[in-house]
């Protein structure tokens, strides 16, 4: 059993984990309950806090275990927690996206996330999937496997999780509702994290630096989660080089590289051997951004130090790609593999049932109490997506009409030169709750295009409860004729959560085998809440085991 406590102003919410092993006798957590003020960046102010602490502790589980998860919230805001990553087989009722797979937790109730850790094993991570509360809510999840499963690299001698995230100053609820009253994005936030602290570099947080300690001449294992809510970033180490061997719980043909280049909601895992003069060396993250917008440029420190080194040695910085690194952050990119051993293998669609072609497009609508008389948009095939008031799995499941439709378009429904001339049109936007619907077992290719309208900029994109295949990226516009020459149908990478580079594309192949209603948006949180998202609904097959699970008993109402 393990409980956690999340501090909001006006409140708090509990939760309460209970971990089962697929054998209980062997395995078995109990964490307890904790409420503590957080003070960051000499500002103290109540934040969400997890067990007094932010980040909020490591979930460990085992490949093959059941999971239970018992929430109750008190706090002042409707919350419900996303596991991120984790493909809740037949199962979206334990998926957690507000209003998509439930909806949330009221204050006073509860709700038991129960769910199986099938066929999977690395590094995930779970936060809050509402408003923008994930700004700190939100740990890792590390899934270790089976007993006598060796990892498909040499055994680190031990691990450290990192997880990147983004600090405001103010009550962030505070500051989205300030933008959206403006009709302007949200002020940037103030500094960037690593564990929650931003480093020695950043005034008055002296006190407020994460550090590892290393021996010289042993390898270590890094499990690296970006949680920031809007920010691309670059990692690395002074003086040590990375090799990644794994990708959003997904093991990878690993390479060696001076940084890392990582989206948010995405992990990676990179192996670093202390082989460096014994001392203490920073390690530092800060955004890669190619498009002119204004973002938080700071970077954020910890400290990589070796056994025996005193404190009072002063680190050295790593030579981190600049800002507007495409180049790196392309070729990065491309070295990404799956591992695609017997063991391990890559098992890409190679016949697709259906071709899907989303254009992104960010746009401005009419705002008469708005600074500039406009609010800022966005929409997936001119289609910016609107929030029901009833959870679409729950419409799903007992067909409840006139809550959504199931005629989200395959394709725009006006082409032009999506990378071209920059454009300040809407192209004829429209609003709806308009969702694609795709057969059991049915192959899916989607084509993800990003689009000049008012400005290119990359755009990382989650799907809920599936992993897929990364079979092509590239600049400019897609190419059907041409293109899909290209595609790697050998070893593709395999994630949950894929970048389409600025003003460019990427094509992904999944199998559309776990029935219900799965959340698919750009994870930049200020274009989620722009209207950037849509779901798939996916029928059930025609096995008793194909079918969507009935929904629990303390499934929470509207």
């Amino acid at each position: 059993m393990a409980s956690l406590a999340f501090l909001l102003p006006g409140g708090f919410i509990f939760l309460s984990f209970f971990f089962v092993s697929a054998d209980a006798a062997t395995k078995f957590y109990q964490f307890n309950i904790q409420v503590n003020n957080v003070s960051r960046l000499c500002h103290a102010k109540p934040i969400v806090t997890v067990n007094g602490r932010f980040p909020g502790p490591t979930v460990y589980a085992r490949e093959g275990d059941s999971v239970q998860i018992n929430v109750t919230n008190h706090a002042q805001y409707n919350i419900s927690i996303h596991w991120h990553g984790l493909k809740q087989f037949r199962n979206g009722w334990a998926d957690g996206p507000a209003y998509i797979t439930q909806c949330p937790i009221q204050s006073g109730s509860s709700y038991m996330y129960s769910f199986n850790v099938t066929g999977q094993r690395g590094t995930l991570w779970w936060h809050a999937h509402i408003l923008w509360l994930r700004a700190t809510v939100y740990g890792a999840i590390v899934i270790m496997p089976k007993p006598g499963t060796p990892y498909p690299f040499p055994r680190p001698a031990s691990e450290e999780t990192l997880v990147f995230g983004e600090w405001w100053h103010a009550d962030v609820e505070e500051v989205v509702k300030q933008g959206n009253s403006l009709g302007l994005p949200p002020n940037m936030s103030d500094a960037h994290t690593i564990n929650g602290k931003p480093g020695p570099l950043f005034p008055c947080s002296e006190k407020h630096t994460f550090a590892m300690e290393v021996e010289q001449g042993k390898t270590y294992l890094l499990r690296i989660i970006n949680a920031a809510l809007n920010d691309e970033l670059f990692f690395a180490i002074a003086g040590h080089n990375l090799t990644v061997v794994e990708i959003d719980a997904v093991y990878t043909k690993p390479f060696m590289t001076s940084a890392i280049l990582i989206a948010p909601g995405q992990t990676t895992n990179v192996l670093v051997h202390a082989n460096q003069m014994p001392g203490r060396y920073f390690m530092a993250v800060r955004p890669f951004i190619d498009a002119p917008i204004p973002i938080d440029n700071k970077t954020a420190t910890s400290i990589f130090q070796y056994k025996g080194i005193p404190n009072s040695v002063l680190p050295t910085l790593p030579h981190l790609p600049s800002p507007n690194d495409t180049t790196f952050a392309l070729s990065y990119n491309r070295k990404l593999k799956s591992l695609n051993t017997p063991t391990f293998p890559a098992i890409v669609p190679l016949k697709v049932d259906r071709n899907l072609f989303f254009t992104v497009g960010l746009g401005m609508n009419p705002c008469p109490s708005c600074v500039n008389g406009t609010r800022l948009t966005a929409s997936l095939n001119n289609i910016t997506f609107v929030m029901p008031e009833i959870g679409l799995l729950e419409a799903h499941y007992f067909n409840t009409k006139g809550v959504f439709r199931t005629d989200f378009p395959d394709k725009p429904p006006t082409p032009f030169n999506y990378t071209g001339a920059p454009l300040t049109a809407n192209l004829g936007t429209t609003k709806g709750t308009r969702l694609v619907k795709l057969a059991f077992n049915s192959t899916v290719e989607l084509v993800i295009q990003d689009t000049n309208l008012l400005t290119v900029e990359s755009h990382p994109f989650h799907l809920h409860g599936y992993n897929f295949f990364v079979v092509g990226t590239g600049i400019g516009n897609f190419d059907p004729n041409k293109d899909p020459a290209k595609y790697n149908l050998i070893d593709p990478p395999e994630r949950n959560t894929v970048g389409v580079p600025t003003g460019g594309w990427t094509a992904i192949r999944f199998t559309a085998n776990n029935p219900g209603v799965w959340f698919f948006h750009c994870h930049l949180e200020l274009h989620t809440g722009w209207g950037l998202k849509t779901a798939f609904v996916v029928e059930n097959g025609k096995q008793a085991d194909q079918t969507v699970l009935p929904p629990p008993k303390d499934l929470p109402q509207c």
